[in-house]
């Protein structure tokens, strides 16, 4: 039998294992210093800024990096 699927046992609560609060992180970063606005204008940015880094495929690649994962699929079973 083809084994596909691995499953690693992660804490319960692991920030630093998971590449999206980096990335969240990151986005809250570029928000810091706004002052209170709208609720439409502040999702307009916040879209604004993850599309930007759809443009900067490096950064979230360094995201993965830094969570300890990859996109590298594992070479095809014989």
């Amino acid at each position: 039998m083809c084994q596909r699927l691995v499953a690693f046992v992660l804490p319960a609560y692991a920030p630093e294992l998971n590449a999206v609060e980096h990335l969240w992180a990151n986005v809250k970063r570029s928000l810091a210093n706004l002052a209170s606005i709208a609720l439409d204008r502040l999702e307009a940015l916040v879209r604004s800024r993850l599309k930007q880094l759809q443009y900067h495929s490096d950064v979230p690649d360094g995201f993965l990096i830094g969570a300890g994962l990859s996109l590298d699929l594992p070479p095809p079973s014989p």
